[in-house]
């Protein structure tokens, strides 16, 4: 087994990118055009050419506000692309890990939410996920579903890296501050992936592994929280600084309704596969570092400079 690879869909994703670079157990990536859940003729023959041992569905519509627009292509990628996967998985006896999302939820239980609350999506993408999440576990019982949240990347496209941006040309800007949930970085819960990857892979496959559980960074803020932490860190490493004013959701409507507190409870996760994500602030740091590294690092000429 340790010569076959894990399959990761996803591309150019972050999540799929983060786990195409992480140490440890061999990894395939694939996307479009030769994966693409608009084609479904190219799910079997990718998964018969790869032939892999364990499958990671990072691929999806993730444009929240777009879906809105294009249900019927959220729905694609979300919903019935992962339930073909799924039947061809089964098939094949191949487990497969499905990452979701915390849009499931409809942000009004004031807690962590557990795998058990109950789920109410408000908007296309969240249902096109939540659909997706059922798809799956009903046709492959070697399945299991990561919901997770907020992600981000040094690269791609996410919050972090939209602040920083923003941050170049703007001296002042106004972030949603009444909406809680758990930021995420790719790299964390990539590892947190292989770890479990690497349990299934020694040990084998147990039904206590199916189902859904949460896996996210430790603890939790606001996106104005996140915005502030970012350019906290960013400040560091000699990038721009604007001033980040927080506003209520109510000041900047979107088309597709978001939950106001989505924090996840991840003690399932740690319970179960013993995995439990970093500490979000500390990943933040990392993330942020290296971002400014590489776009924000002084010119020779002014290396020197007092």
């Amino acid at each position: 087994m340790a010569a076959r690879h894990i399959l990761v869909t996803g591309g150019r994703g972050q999540l799929a990118s983060a786990l195409r670079a992480a140490p440890g157990l061999p990894v395939r990536v694939v996307g479009r055009p030769d994966f693409d859940f608009d084609r479904p003729d190219t799910i079997a023959g990718v998964l018969r050419a790869a032939e892999p041992w364990l499958v990671v569905n990072a691929a999806a519509y993730t444009a929240v506000d777009g879906a809105e627009k294009d249900a019927a292509a959220a729905w694609r990628a979300n919903c019935d692309g992962p339930a073909e996967l799924a039947r061809l998985c089964a098939g094949a006896g191949i487990p497969l890990i499905h990452i979701s999302t915390d849009y499931v939820f409809d942000g009004t239980k004031g807690a962590p939410y557990v795998e058990t609350d109950t789920v109410a999506p408000q908007c296309v993408y969240g249902a096109s996920k939540l659909a997706g999440e059922k798809a799956v576990l009903a046709a492959c019982r070697r399945a299991l579903v990561l919901r997770t949240s907020w992600v981000y990347a040094p690269a791609g496209k996410n919050f972090v890296l939209t602040m920083l941006n923003l941050g170049r040309t703007r001296n002042r800007l106004t972030v949603v501050a009444d909406q809680k949930g758990c930021p995420t970085a790719a790299g964390d819960l990539a590892a947190a992936i292989l770890a479990m990857a690497g349990r299934v892979g020694e040990a084998g496959w147990t039904d206590a592994y199916a189902g859904v559980f949460h896996a996210a960074g430790t603890g939790w803020t606001t996106w104005h929280g996140l915005a502030t932490a970012v350019f906290n860190e960013a400040e560091r490493h000699g990038a721009p600084v604007p001033q980040v004013d927080p506003i209520a959701t109510a000041d900047w409507p979107t088309p597709a309704r978001r939950p106001a507190d989505s924090r996840l409870d991840c003690g399932k996760l740690a319970a179960v596969w013993g995995v439990a994500l970093p500490e979000w602030r500390a990943s933040l740091r990392r993330t942020v570092a290296e971002i400014c590294k590489t776009s924000f690092a002084p010119s020779a000429g002014e290396a020197g400079a007092t």
